[in-house]
């Protein structure tokens, strides 16, 4: 009956439409950039540590590309270069066989504590809480904060507060 038939969820995006669900924000993200990366708020909330609802997709490319017109809920940032791989990890988007960049949790908490101006002290806290309660390692977290800039004393602070 759809047979040939498709839907447009962006700018020269298409999906069959018949196609399974599918977060689209994110399927367009990793069709406009491939190093595309699921971070902050976004990545808290796919490992199920916040009970924040992200009002829109928070993605990470280096710093220094360009950031891609989108018709999606998505939110660009721009982290170093250097350090722009570190803790980086891909999954499947759901519904699809299209991957994704994702920050590993302890990246993601690190990030979190960096850019804590813009995301708020208590959600890096909080997610640090519950991922220690799930059996997260502190000196996972310090290893990662020790590679990322203006990280270090910002997680040791807040582990120390937390034991």
């Amino acid at each position: 009956m759809n047979e040939g038939r498709w839907e447009r969820i962006a700018r020269g995006i298409y999906l069959p439409s018949d196609a399974p669900p599918m977060d689209w924000d994110q399927l367009e993200a990793s069709t406009r950039r491939p190093d595309a990366t699921i971070c902050l708020i976004s990545a808290l909330a796919h490992y199920d540590l916040t009970d924040e609802v992200p009002d829109a997709l928070d993605v990470a490319i280096p710093r220094g590309a360009r950031t891609p017109q989108t018709q999606g809920a998505i939110r660009w940032h721009h982290f170093d270069k250097e350090t722009f791989d570190l803790g980086r990890e891909e999954i499947t988007i759901p519904g699809s066989s299209q991957p994704i960049g994702i920050y590993s949790p302890e990246r993601t908490i690190v990030d979190c504590f960096r850019l804590r101006s813009s995301i708020g002290y208590e959600i890096a806290r909080d997610a640090t809480k519950e991922w220690m309660r799930r059996g997260g390692k502190p000196a996972q977290l310090m290893q990662l904060a020790t590679q990322l800039p203006r990280a270090k004393s910002l997680v040791l602070n807040a582990l120390e507060l937390l034991s």
